[in-house]
């Protein structure tokens, strides 16, 4: 699978600064990974973003999410965010935002 390079890229510029990221190839696309834990990714030309399970409902109610669902596998606290959520830079940081906040939230690996 391939993954939007211009997308990773923006995200690229939003974490850049964060001790602790890496990158990983993952899922057929790129995921970043703060202090070893996924906080999101490029598949194709949606976002992955790791959020806290309790918030899985709330978020996938919102316009252009759901949930990520990788090889018939729902998985809860994992959510795709369509290009249209993700189009402005202040949509693109709230999600990033989102998703280091709970990778921060989980002990390192």
């Amino acid at each position: 699978m391939s993954y939007d390079e211009g997308l990773a890229q923006r995200i690229r510029k939003l974490v850049a600064d964060r001790s602790g990221l890496t990158e990983k190839k993952m899922f057929g696309g790129v995921s970043f990974l703060i202090q070893g834990n996924m906080a999101c990714g490029v598949l194709k030309d949606e976002m992955i973003v790791r959020i806290d399970p309790e918030q899985h409902d709330a978020a996938v109610a919102k316009p252009h999410v759901r949930t990520f669902d990788y090889a018939g596998h729902p998985m809860q606290g994992w959510i795709f965010v369509g290009p249209a959520a993700c189009a402005s830079e202040v949509g693109l940081k709230e999600w990033v935002d989102t998703g280091i906040r709970y990778a921060l939230s989980l002990s390192p690996k």
